[in-house]
């Protein structure tokens, strides 16, 4: 049996919400075919009020073993390093996660604000926002770069705005199991498993994509949004394609651009205005960011000859 502990900071519920929603295993079957013990949930704990408090406290003192710590939502530090603009069971959240962190088995962030800092870690950042082990893309976050649980890992990313459920599930059943050791993390401490191959990857557009052919919102299989409207699918790295939303589609199968909340550059541009459902171009024609694992030069090649090109317009129908 494994004792999970699931606590929520930065005003963040989506992914306790996609959580519950899990199908494959569903939560009922992480307790009962997998041993799972929630010692408390936001949404499913009994305990409240004291009985939290006396449930944690009793936790660092080593009274209730805690084999997961999973931690949703963005760690805020502030003001001037208090933790007093997010408080939980009477003190300052960030102070119950540096202490539960020290004894816990393995510690895995959910969501994006969880393993990066999110949107509230944009610029100015009044809240003083970071990710448990990351800030955006620097190491470091609130436990430091070398922090590591005592089961030996660092922090377990499982990013998302929200993360799917069962890319949640299927890890903490990798370490209910004594399985987690077989599973490689990637350099942002993410699950290979479910963050190797892009978003692109499953894409119903990708015949466009591959013969440059623009679209817009939500009319399906008439073009790629990657080259209009931001679609970020072929430079982030999810299976969201793959491991469908609800068994059923996903952002790009229903054409709307994929937003790249599982990269640790997420929000993309800090918001900038113009930046959101929208390319970024040099010169109003060439997209300042490329496709993950190729040059500028090389692709404004290659799109511009096959720009040129009659389409293939067999392919084009077939895939709508």
């Amino acid at each position: 049996m494994a004792n999970v502990l699931w606590l929520q900071g930065g005003a963040c519920s989506g992914n306790t919400m996609s959580f519950l929603n899990a199908e494959e295993p569903t939560v009922v079957e992480l307790i009962t075919d997998f041993g799972l013990n929630i010692l408390w949930h936001p949404t499913t704990g009994l305990q409240i009020g004291d009985q939290v408090q006396d449930l944690l406290k009793d936790i660092i003192a080593g009274k209730v073993q805690m084999d997961i710590l999973v931690y949703e939502g963005s760690l805020i530090q502030g003001p001037n390093n208090t933790g007093t603009m997010n408080y939980f069971a009477d003190r300052p959240m960030k102070d119950w996660i540096k202490e539960l962190s020290e004894v816990a088995g393995y510690v895995v962030a959910i969501g994006d604000c969880a393993t990066w800092g999110g949107i509230p870690a944009v610029p100015p950042n009044p809240s003083e926002s970071t990710g448990m082990q990351f800030h955006k893309k620097k190491k470091g976050g609130f436990l430091g770069g070398n922090y590591v649980s005592k089961g030996g890992l660092p922090v377990i990313n499982i990013p998302g705005c929200p993360a799917h459920p069962d890319w949640i599930t299927q890890i903490l059943v990798a370490i209910a199991v004594g399985r987690i050791g077989d599973v490689q993390i990637d350099d942002y401490h993410r699950p290979k498993t479910f963050f190797t191959n892009f978003v692109q990857h499953g894409c119903t557009n990708v015949t466009n994509f591959a013969q440059k052919v623009d679209g817009g919102f939500g009319q399906r299989g008439h073009g790629c949004l990657f080259y209009e409207v931001g679609c970020r699918g072929p430079m982030t790295r999810a299976s969201c394609n793959n491991i469908l939303w609800n068994r059923q589609s996903s952002k790009t199968r229903a054409n709307h651009p994929c937003l790249g909340c599982t990269e640790p550059g997420f929000p993309h541009h800090d918001l900038k205005k113009g930046s959101v459902f929208k390319t970024m171009k040099y010169l109003g024609v060439l997209p300042k960011e490329v496709p993950t694992g190729r040059t500028k030069l090389a692709y404004y090649i290659e799109a511009g000859f096959q720009k040129v090109l009659p389409k293939n317009q067999r392919v084009h129908e077939g895939s709508k």
